[in-house]
């Protein structure tokens, strides 16, 4: 079997599990690194940001994982309609000098059925847990297999999906698991907008009242720079949503960096936080997040 080359400018698309692993067991044993980016395809420009720092990486080998994970959707969600872009996707990727793509399906990834999952703990039951029950863990439950195929000494995820991450952080702590994940800043559109698969779904008209959700944020962002309270954080938020009735806010929300409620804060000075939100816009569910500083 030949091995990936980390030169090489075609990446080599695996569609089977098992030679996957076997594929990247070599590798590392070779001495290399493998750098892994987990995603669900329709590839946009936040995802190859991930792919480039990866790239940074020295030593590596650059995977790429496209999976539209059944185990992350709700009976009533977009699995069937989720966008699906493999040509384009595997074409922007050798664009970028990835090594290996790896392309399973539910039947390989899942032969047993959903049999054996990972539980997120309790964090995963509020936030978009509280609307996506199941979602956290279907996330966690693919992403250790992905870490567990690919061999992985690194993993690279967006701050977009901020409380995934924060999720995935806790289970490599909590399960010792010997790899490194690393942030990356959301990347945003011009119109302040961030990148979203989901984006795709939207009117022009729709698109133009989904910058307002940044908008949103970054008024938030004002009142903690100006020393409000963390209510009153929140309330600015709110306020600047009331102009548009068309977007329907799920939830507003002020965490500290690890999504901690602000009331069992005991930190005093300036405290960095994350301000959160989710809503619709017609028939479209996005969310955004935003760091900010809280003065206590």
């Amino acid at each position: 079997m030949e091995p990936v080359s980390s030169s090489s400018s075609t990446p080599k698309v695996f569609s089977s599990p098992q030679e996957l692993s076997e594929v990247t067991a070599e590798i590392r044993s070779s001495g290399k690194r493998i750098a892994l980016v987990p995603t669900m395809g329709a590839l946009h420009e936040g995802h190859l940001t991930l792919v480039r720092a990866a790239k940074k990486m020295e030593n590596a080998v650059v995977a790429v994982s496209i999976f539209v994970n059944p185990l992350q959707f709700g009976p009533d969600e977009d699995l069937d309609t989720y966008p699906r872009t493999m040509e384009d996707d595997i074409a922007k990727l050798a664009e970028e000098g990835v090594d290996m793509v790896f392309t399973p399906t539910p039947e390989t990834m899942y032969p047993n059925g959903f049999r054996t999952t990972i539980d997120p703990g309790p964090l995963a039951k509020e936030l978009e847990g509280a609307t996506r029950p199941g979602h956290f863990a279907g996330a966690l439950t693919v992403c250790t297999k992905l870490f567990s195929l690919t061999h992985c000494t690194d993993a690279f995820f967006g701050e977009k999906d901020y409380q995934q991450l924060i999720l995935m952080q806790e289970m490599v702590e909590d399960l010792n698991l010997p790899l490194t994940l690393h942030p990356i800043p959301i990347v945003r559109e011009n119109s302040g907008l961030a990148l979203s698969s989901r984006n795709r779904y939207l009117s022009v008209e729709e698109n133009e009242l989904a910058t307002k959700l940044s908008e949103a944020l970054y008024a938030g962002r004002k009142a903690a720079d100006d020393g409000l309270t963390a209510g009153e954080i929140r309330g600015a938020v709110f306020s600047y949503l009331e102009q548009f009735p068309e977007i329907d806010i799920e939830y507003v929300e002020l965490r500290d960096a690890r999504l901690g409620k602000i009331e069992d804060l005991t930190d005093t000075g300036e405290v960095e936080c994350r301000l959160l939100l989710a809503a619709r816009i017609g028939s479209t569910r996005l969310i955004d997040n935003m760091g900010v500083t809280l003065q206590r």
